[in-house]
């Protein structure tokens, strides 16, 4: 069963937003609970919480959990992601920081920098992003001098 919880909502009105608002989301005792932005919804700012959150409307700004953070078809992020674990179907546009398991989705579409633990990606889905795993070393290209001598010590 879904379990829904709010946040307190502040009105932040100004002449270029008129309709800027600011969400506190609750922290602490709803870990484990997820946090759903609704397709309808744009959020301006950061977001902080140790929720699972799944984005179907946008979010511009940093999102940062100790949770999972799955992006439906719809959902848009621009700006930052940092969290868990991350199974992505909408578009991210900026960096993407999962210290576990990315799953990208055939109707993915990444742009940006994307830093991740483990990596699934799913056939079809549009990657225009720097990927680094985590843990892994880093890998180096030799120059003409090099391959000819670590050919000759093989």
């Amino acid at each position: 069963s879904t379990q829904t919880h709010y946040g307190m909502c502040e009105e932040k009105s100004t002449r270029k937003n008129p309709k800027l608002f600011l969400v506190y989301l609750p922290y602490g005792p709803n870990i484990g609970k997820i946090d759903i932005i609704e397709k309808t919804t744009v959020i301006v700012g950061n977001i902080t919480s140790q929720a699972d959150f799944r984005i179907d409307g946008k979010v511009e700004g940093t999102i940062s959990t100790t949770g999972k953070v799955v992006i439906g078809e719809e959902g848009i992020v621009s700006g930052k992601i940092i969290c868990e674990n991350s199974d992505v179907a909408g578009t991210i546009k900026g960096n993407l920081d999962v210290s576990g398991i990315l799953s990208l989705k055939s109707s993915a579409r990444i742009e940006g920098e994307v830093v991740a633990g483990k990596l699934a990606v799913e056939s079809g889905a549009s990657v225009d992003a720097s990927i680094s795993m985590k843990g892994a070393k880093k890998m180096k290209a030799l120059s003409s001098n090099e391959k000819i001598n670590s050919e000759k010590t093989a």
